[in-house]
């Protein structure tokens, strides 16, 4: 997002996405890769930066409310739920990465 450091636009996304505000780290926690589904076009290898967040507001509506389900589960649930093996690594990091703030 021009104009937003890349910490800043993970806090976009996360308002956008999931309707949460708070405190995000300036570092990424890790990466992950994998296909970007475009409608009409070839798949498109990504690369995504994953920055934690501590929620402090929880909105009941949201940009993308229509197109998300918002669940609120433990890292080795979310870890579980998510297809990508590497945002599972990420996921299942953030546990250390709480322990030693």
């Amino acid at each position: 997002m021009a104009g937003l450091t890349d910490a800043a636009a993970a806090a976009q996304e996360a308002l956008e996405e999931a309707g949460v505000e708070g405190c995000i780290a300036e570092a990424p926690l890790g990466e992950y890769h994998y296909l970007k589904r475009l409608k009409r076009r070839a798949p498109r290898p990504c690369v995504v930066s994953v920055y934690p967040l501590e929620v402090q507001r929880e909105l009941a509506d949201w940009k993308e409310r229509a197109e998300r389900d918002r669940r609120w589960m433990s890292a080795f649930e979310a870890a579980d739920a998510v297809e990508e093996a590497d945002l599972a690594g990420v996921i299942r990091s953030l546990n250390a990465w709480v322990s030693g703030r």
